[in-house]
């Protein structure tokens, strides 16, 4: 892995030091920006999104993820009752991983049970509590920021040395783009994917005004502790059949199977700013999730208390518990493979 230390980024006045981790490491915060003045900044903690400024109609920016101003709510937020991952990177495995095991090339590995004995986004140190490396910048038209992460062998118990790498790229058109990349030294399973919380009203507000389509006629059937069953639920006459617009629902934790690749995943439009995100991705699902809050202890940024209905996640990705499923898409990335994701968020206005 090549790795540029982040003093060469430095004389960027679009570099800033975020904060210090408890061993002293800093922690940067980048930012980038085209040419209709949208603006994203980023952390090489988790690879994650702490701000994205989106023009609206009245020429205003609106900052339509959640986050924190600090460097150390972050960290706290992992001691929450249920951490919400703001805007974070999610992996080895995205989603939740039946009673933290599966079975591959005939060798058994048990994962840590960090969710009712369940591995949840990867176990306790998941790829949004590590230090990524920044191994490009780019400026000029459609900017971008590469970062990198060495995730060992038996890192969490998943088997194989994986190399990572994430591009964000913010496009003239107004999209934040992300490519994932991954190879390792042995076969393992992998699902990676991004946990922003969007809300196109602005972070300080409630999404529940806001309307959301998806393109998805059946979602993963699950239990009660969010374990798919291997089945599916159609959504024709479903409170969650969004092929047609509707309000977000104040609270939703769903794997939903995406009809088509080739066309706009998921949307979500906020009638008062004239906004519209529209999600695109190669995988198989989006997981939309509602009711995640930081318990009125950490504030946001700006001050903001948030609360179960601040924010909307999209979470691109492969069905969870998919090692487990013979017939869930392939989750396995065989030794000198390479594992390539790609997920756009499209900002327009509706009008």
């Amino acid at each position: 892995m090549e790795i540029k230390h982040i003093s060469q980024f430095q004389d960027q006045s679009d570099c800033k030091l975020f904060g210090l981790m408890p061993d002293n490491e800093e922690i940067h915060s980048f930012e980038l920006r085209n040419k209709n003045g949208m603006k994203v900044q980023l952390i090489n903690y988790g690879a994650t999104v702490t701000s994205l400024k989106v023009p609206a109609s009245n020429g205003k920016l609106v900052d339509v993820v959640l986050g924190f101003d600090n460097l150390e709510s972050y960290l706290s937020s992992y001691n929450l009752p249920s951490a919400p991952y703001f805007g974070t990177t999610i992996g080895r495995y995205a989603g939740r991983i039946s009673k933290g095991t599966f079975t591959l090339n005939d060798e058994t590995f048990q994962l840590v049970g960090n969710n009712n004995g369940n591995t949840l986004h990867g176990g306790n140190i998941g790829f949004g509590r590590r230090v990524w490396n920044v191994t490009d910048i780019t400026g000029g038209e459609n900017p971008s920021i590469t970062f990198g992460l060495l995730s060992e062998d038996s890192d969490e118990n998943f088997p194989g040395e994986l190399h990572v790498y994430l591009t964000y790229t913010l496009t003239e058109q107004n999209e934040l783009k992300l490519d994932y990349k991954a190879i390792t030294t042995k076969d393992t399973v992998i699902n990676l994917t991004h946990h922003s919380y969007f809300n196109l009203d602005g972070h300080d507000t409630a999404v529940l005004d806001q309307q959301m389509y998806i393109d998805s006629s059946k979602m993963l059937e699950t239990d009660v502790e969010g374990i798919p069953t291997g089945k599916f639920t159609d959504l024709s006459n479903h409170n969650f059949d969004f092929r047609t617009p509707k309000n977000c629902p104040s609270s939703i934790d769903n794997s939903f199977v995406i009809d088509s690749k080739d066309k706009i995943a998921a949307q979500l439009l906020s009638a008062k700013n004239n906004l519209k995100m529209e999600v695109y991705t190669d995988q198989p699902s989006v997981h939309i999730y509602v009711g995640g809050n930081c318990f009125d202890i950490l504030s946001g940024k700006e001050n903001t208390k948030y609360h179960a209905t601040s924010g909307i996640c999209f979470e691109t990705q492969n069905f969870p518990d998919a090692p487990n499923k013979a017939h869930f898409p392939n989750s396995v990335l065989k030794k000198n493979e390479e594992y390539r994701q790609t997920t756009v968020y499209k900002f327009d206005r509706i009008n």
